[in-house]
């Protein structure tokens, strides 16, 4: 199956894509074994762990725990690497271990591989560039000449400690003190005291974070510290109970990170909240030979169309040659870029205008795109706190300048768009994956996801314990690619045809059109996420049925440990009389709503069938509307806006329309 293609970061080169091998499904068994497998391995006490390793290098316990907490939440990940190539608990960075585990081949942005054409608009695709990876000037653009400093600290912390790579890496109590280790050696280069005064050691925390821009160093530092004026505790993904008592007295001597000597990027005209570290990297509006021009499209947004989505993408690689990537005026592009060691951040295209990143135009004119360091599965398998948080604080930020509900209709993944026309359904990218925590972010959006309603309501909320919740996956080894995934908590949840084990995964036509959905890491098929709401279809002892792509889709829901909460909203169902209606991947106007300047855009339902019994639940209204932009220039770009009215449903993995005039709403 076609998946997207990593931009990946080595000494030489960046690594691109083998096929994937269709395996056998797991036995409930199988199953069973995988999902508690995190359970089954007990480390030792990584509270003592970290009290220890404070004590062996002089380093205040409370610091250490919060850097910590700001990278990995004290989890130990089972050893795999973060996606920017850190290990355990201190996110101990080794890209070159990572790169060296990985086959080296020509690179490509996840944007320019295989089929989904990025700014999905058959009225104007991307011509040569359709599907194609970048160029060789842009892929010698792309390789570094060296691995930077930020991402091989796993490396002088084998130095300071005398540990060995592999220990540091797979051995959370050694890496800590390895976290340990370096904060002292930070300190010492200073100049600061080894004090046991935590506000001393502002400076080694703000050079912990691996930063060059002073902004995104004193932010990775400040949550630190205000991660240890509030205090935390949490059970980590592997069963340690770690706690930071509270310090609300806290102070930090911000002189140390003056000495760090870090630049300040440019920040005039950045649209981020204040309180993070962010730069002004444009991404060039250019007119190119043979009428062609790149890389987004000059809008004046919210005043000529609303925005309605915050698409959250994952890079397929790291952030310097993603960056460099969105600096080619032929290629693609997004709003922001999210760097995974500090959450620095970087804008390339203003709010108000359209970028090229969604695979289809009319979310695209609608949507602000967000591109997070890091890999859907193959290359890393987490996300850092210090990117969440910034993320978090960035599209609460928009949300609010923007009128965007925090919801999982509005807050949608790039693997949550939908197809345009049925030739473009299965080639739509699948990030940010299973592996991205939809629960912890909208914590952080200050918007957690909950249950409302009663026990017998006639719609759920997608809500597994992330932590717990560990489905068979595989795909994640490129050398291995039948080999199932390392167990790790995810945020989906798989839908059957029955309500056991073993019954086979539901079908999606539109991907497979001739087959079966896979296990694979890299296919949604039959997955649904956490924060997407349903229809229930049926209930049977501890499984649940959801209406999904026409068909009942069963999900294991145990009383015991939920996999999805009582939901009330509205719900759509076809009109009395109709047999079934249509659905659609963009809500494009009326013929009669076109100028006679402007093409009419066809109205083209896709492969799948919504049938007269079914509900789906509704996310948003939509007016029909185009927005007209073939050309450089921006004067001759026009918003078509109609009367025809669409509703936007969870139809499946994706979101989808359905004409309003087609159903019914009523409140489940």
């Amino acid at each position: 199956m076609r998946r997207s293609t990593p931009l990946r970061l080595s000494a030489a080169a960046v690594m691109a894509v083998g096929g994937l091998a269709l395996v056998q499904p797991p036995s409930a068994a199988q199953t069973t074994l995988h999902r508690s497998a995190s359970a089954q391995t007990a480390p030792g006490d990584r509270q003592a762990a970290f009290a220890e390793a404070a004590k062996a290098y002089d380093v205040p316990e409370s610091v250490l725990l919060g850097v910590s907490y700001l990278e990995s939440r004290w989890d130990a990940n089972a050893g795999r690497p973060s996606n920017s190539a850190g290990f355990g608990p201190m996110h101990l960075t080794d890209a070159a271990a990572v790169a060296a585990e990985l086959p080296s081949a020509n690179p490509a942005n996840h944007h320019g591989e295989g089929e989904e054409d990025s700014r999905g608009d058959d009225s104007r695709p991307l011509g040569a560039r359709k599907g194609t990876p970048a160029p060789e000037a842009r892929r010698e653009a792309a390789a570094p000449a060296e691995i930077p400093a930020s991402l091989r600290t796993l490396e002088k912390a084998a130095e300071l400690t005398g540990a060995s790579r592999e220990a540091l890496r797979a051995d959370p109590a050694v890496n800590i003190r390895g976290g340990a280790a370096l904060l002292a050696d930070y300190q010492k280069q200073l100049g600061a005291p080894l004090s046991d005064d935590p506000a001393e050691w502002y400076g080694a925390v703000a050079r912990y974070s691996g930063a060059t821009e002073a902004d995104a160093a004193k932010f990775f530092a400040d949550e630190v510290y205000a991660t240890i004026q509030s205090g935390a505790e949490r059970i980590t993904d592997d069963g340690q109970k770690v706690g930071l008592e509270a310090a609300p007295g806290l102070k930090k001597i911000e002189k140390w990170l003056e000495k760090l000597g870090l630049h300040r990027p440019r920040r005039d005209g950045v649209e981020c909240p204040p309180t993070v570290s962010c730069e002004w990297v444009p991404a060039p509006y250019q007119a190119l030979p043979d009428d062609d021009y790149g890389n987004h499209d000059l809008s004046n947004r919210p005043w000529n169309q609303k925005v309605e989505y915050i698409v959250i993408h994952d890079m397929e690689g790291y952030f310097d040659p993603s960056v460099r990537l969105v600096q080619d005026p032929t290629y693609v592009s997004w709003h922001y870029s999210l760097r995974s060691n500090d959450g620095h951040i970087a804008q390339h295209v203003k709010t108000k205008d359209v970028g090229w990143h969604a695979g289809n135009w009319y979310v695209n004119a609608k949507s602000i795109g967000l591109e997070h360091e890091g890999f859907l599965g193959e290359g890393g398998a987490w996300y850092t706190e210090a990117m969440y948080r910034t993320s978090a604080k960035l599209v609460r930020y928009l949300a609010l300048r923007h009128g965007v509900p925090l919801d999982r209709a509005h807050i949608i993944g790039h693997d949550n768009v939908p197809g345009t026309l049925p030739s473009t359904v299965r080639g739509m990218h699948e990030d940010p994956g299973p592996f991205w925590n939809w629960a912890h972010y909208f914590e952080l959006l200050g918007s957690p996801l909950h249950a409302s309603g009663g026990p017998k309501a006639q719609s759920v909320m997608i809500l597994p314990d992330y932590a717990k919740n560990q489905p068979y996956y595989y795909g994640c080894d490129r050398k291995n690619p039948s080999a199932a995934c390392p167990p790790h908590g995810s945020s989906s949840i798989w839908l059957r045809t029955e309500p056991r084990e073993d019954a086979p995964l539901v079908k999606d036509i539109g991907k497979h059109p001739t087959g079966d959905s896979l296990y694979s890491v890299y296919d949604h098929s039959a997955r649904a996420n956490t924060g997407q709401r349903y229809a229930v279809a049926d209930r049977q002892g501890d499984w649940t049925a959801i209406w999904y792509l026409g068909q009942k889709a069963w999900f294991h829901n145990p009383a015991a440990q939920p996999t999805a909460v009582p939901s009330h909203g509205l719900v759509v169902t076809p009109k009395p009389g109709l047999a079934s209606v249509p659905v659609y991947g963009r809500a494009y106007p009326e013929p009669e709503a076109y100028p006679a300047n402007v093409p009419v855009q066809p109205i083209t339902p896709l492969q799948y069938t919504f049938a007269a019994g079914q509900r789906y639940t509704l996310g948003l209204a939509a007016q029909g509307e185009y927005y007209r932009a073939v050309t450089f220039d921006a004067s001759k770009h026009v918003v078509v806006r109609g009367k025809l009215k669409y509703y936007q449903i969870q139809f499946g993995h994706r979101v989808m329309f359905v004409k309003a005039d087609d159903v019914t709403v009523s409140f489940s």
